[in-house]
């Protein structure tokens, strides 16, 4: 993004067998004079072609026509039209962190996202208004990077290395990578915090195991008696085992029903929208999906279920008389 590639390498992409479509756009920094966002993502992209290849940012085929015919037209995902508060034909004034000066657009339309990873905080425009523009002269006839569909997906990895391989011999190099890794890229900084969650959420876990387990001990201590009058009126072993676990399990899980119902409105209801918001470019979608609760309730049942194993293993092995005898 940030080291420029000749224009002429576009064309030379698309001559490697295996790519099946390629555009190209370049990294424009945008700001909002007015402050109402501090800072969101724009990019100069090749009309003709962007979205084609962006096949998961809709656009309606009147919008793509304007926005072919109108030098600066600009089109932006509906949150930051939002935020801007700009509609389809209105003007649109934004600065840039690396071109001087306030540079004019016009909204031509909103393009919807297809899929939840999808940015709905950026800004599109025509990437040959910033390259006739003098302000843009210092990234003349240079590309910022590539995006290119493939007809294998599962042959990105040799397909990447011939795409760099083609390159090799040339002043610029290029690195190639599928796009999930490169969006991973940019989360590389969150990786030793999401590892410290991870720790720390492993600790608590085994933390609230051993209370679980604590509690369920205590509580068959205090019901021995009860447990040796099941086993006097025929109850065996098994049914006590079943007793035990069951209502450590039961207790688990209404703990655990607490806990995603508690995360589901926090994160889903308040925390997940605000973050989309003001964070869409790392961020596009920021939910706790039905298979993380699914597994947290998963987890307490598994916790539930060893918490009481070794209290039920004791109760059953006790003696009835010895059970009978125990009155605390």
């Amino acid at each position: 993004i940030v080291l420029l590639l000749p224009k002429r390498y576009i064309e030379d992409v698309r001559e490697i067998p295996g790519v099946k479509a390629a555009t190209w756009a370049n990294w424009f920094g945008s700001k909002d004079p007015k402050k109402r966002t501090p800072f969101f993502a724009a990019f100069a992209a090749d009309h003709e072609t962007w979205f084609s290849v962006m096949d998961e940012m809709g656009v309606d085929p009147s919008v793509l026509a304007a926005w072919k015919t109108t030098p600066n037209g600009a089109i932006l995902g509906d949150v930051l039209a939002k935020t801007l508060e700009v509609k389809p034909g209105d003007r649109l004034v934004i600065q840039s962190d690396i071109f001087p000066g306030d540079w004019e657009f016009q909204v031509i339309g909103i393009y919807k996202a297809l899929r939840k990873t999808v940015d709905r905080n950026s800004m599109v425009f025509r990437w040959d208004y910033l390259n006739n523009d003098p302000r843009g002269a210092v990234m003349r006839d240079k590309i910022g990077w590539v995006l290119t569909r493939i007809d294998d997906p599962s042959a990105s990895a040799s397909l990447s290395k011939k795409i760099d391989a083609t390159f090799d011999q040339r002043d610029d190099q290029t690195v190639t990578m599928s796009e999930r890794a490169f969006q991973l890229s940019f989360l590389g900084a969150f990786a030793s915090v999401l590892r410290a969650f991870d720790v720390v959420s492993a600790i608590i876990l085994l933390i609230m195991a051993l209370i679980l387990a604590n509690t369920i001990a205590t509580a068959v201590r205090e019901r021995t008696h009860e447990y040796g009058v099941l086993r006097a009126v025929g109850f065996r072993p098994g049914h006590v085992v079943a007793f035990i676990v069951g209502e450590s399990v039961l207790i688990a899980v209404m703990g655990g029903l607490v806990g995603v119902l508690i995360t589901a409105g926090l994160i889903n209801g308040v925390m997940g929208p605000a973050i989309e918001q003001d964070m869409g470019g790392l961020f596009p979608y920021f939910r706790a999906p039905m298979q993380v609760i699914a597994l947290a309730l998963l987890a307490a049942v598994v916790l539930g279920t060893l918490a009481a194993i070794i209290p039920a293993w004791r109760a059953s092995r006790l003696k009835v008389t010895d059970a009978l005898r125990r009155i605390d």
